[in-house]
């Protein structure tokens, strides 16, 4: 069995810098160095941020409407979430998400009807294939981070070459969950990635207030790994870094923090008022670095953009996403007493005593 800290040097890898953003792509789409991805792959990247923002526009739609629950939308973030996911192998990794990964677990091969199953309350319909290496989404701040550690872990104590990247804001940092997970990651040099999407608030508390450090990626020194700040509306700087540290994982380096530096130009989620916390002229400025218009202007310069393509993509996504809708309405809904099922292999008997006097005020008739 592997020891904890029998970590093996990655031949010609550097250390990234925890201090200075990575970036490789401008705001105006100017090439700051040569594109980790070919244009094809570029396309398929844009294609998904641009479905994210899409299916957060319908999502928020139905939610106001009654029929999805609470949402989480993605808008701003696009590039840090389809980054990232861009560098894992969906047939070999793994990804345990937080709440706003939406794209990240489609790309993974979750299906779009059953992401929308989920989020209708369409139990069945909402089961991640067997196939799909993802975990469910977590609502809880910080919980899946010990989750994924364990995954981790238990990937490398089987010899089973492949990685594991989880998704986390930076108010999951001033959890107790969150070093208790890295300090274990060390330890046991997990193949991880742990990808902090540092979008400015946890919910209302801006970053300023969580810590005084000059980054959260610094931190990752203390748990002896490496830590790298990454401009988060890059896609090609996110997907670079994520690349390395999913390399560095395969290769036996152990974690990585990856601190992405991007922005919620939307609400929390649909409970929220950004308004009460943040600017006009803050989201303005915010919205200068959008991340999907950067990628349009850069496929712009290489030739592989134009008002055409544009057309067309918009409306095969419009098209997948009214298809998607309908087959997720079609899920059956649940049956109330389906709330008990797994869960307990031997239910206790409290669980026993909740369940029966939910059949008996099923069966009462009406007064």
């Amino acid at each position: 069995m592997l020891k904890g800290r029998d970590v093996v040097d990655v031949p010609g890898a550097r250390e990234p810098d925890d201090a200075v953003p990575l970036q490789l792509l401008d705001i105006d789409g100017t090439l700051l160095a040569r594109p980790p991805m070919p244009d094809e792959m570029v396309l398929d990247a844009l294609r998904l941020m641009k479905l994210s923002r899409a299916l957060d526009a319908l999502a928020i739609k139905l939610q106001r409407l009654g029929r999805l629950g609470v949402y989480g939308p993605v808008h701003g973030q696009e590039a840090s979430v389809v980054g990232a996911a861009f560098a894992l192998d969906p047939a070999r990794d793994w990804i345990v998400p937080a709440y706003r990964e939406q794209p990240a677990m489609l790309r993974h091969g979750l299906p779009l009807e059953r992401l929308l199953a989920q989020y209708m309350g369409r139990i069945g319909g909402g089961r991640i294939p067997d196939e799909v290496n993802l975990l469910p989404r977590n609502q809880a701040v910080a919980a899946q981070i010990p989750h994924a550690v364990g995954l981790a872990w238990g990937l490398r104590i089987r010899k089973v070459r492949a990685a594991v990247l989880v998704y986390f804001g930076e108010g999951a940092t001033s959890e107790g969950d969150f070093h208790e997970a890295a300090n274990l990651a060390g330890v046991v040099a997990a193949p991880l990635i742990l990808f902090l999407q540092n979008n400015g608030y946890a919910i209302s508390t801006p970053r300023a207030q969580q810590s005084a450090a000059r980054s959260l990626a610094v931190r990752a020194r203390g748990y002896g790994f490496c830590g790298q700040l990454v401009d988060g509306n890059d896609l090609f700087a996110v997907y670079e870094a994520t690349r390395a540290a999913v390399d560095r994982a395969l290769a036996g380096g152990g974690p990585t923090l990856i601190e992405s530096l991007t922005y919620r130009m939307g609400f929390h989620n649909t409970t929220d008022n950004p308004k009460a916390y943040r600017s006009d002229a803050e989201l303005a400025e915010a919205a200068k670095r959008d991340p999907i218009s950067r990628v349009e202007k850069y496929l712009l310069g290489t030739g592989c953009w134009s008002e055409e393509r544009a057309a067309e993509m918009e409306r095969s996504i419009g098209q997948e996403l009214e298809d998607a809708l309908a087959k997720a309405t079609a899920f059956p809904t649940p049956d109330p007493a389906e709330m008990f099922d797994n869960v307990y292999a031997d239910p206790p008997a409290r669980v026993r005593q909740q369940r029966q006097e939910l059949e008996f005020l099923r069966r009462k008739p009406p007064a």
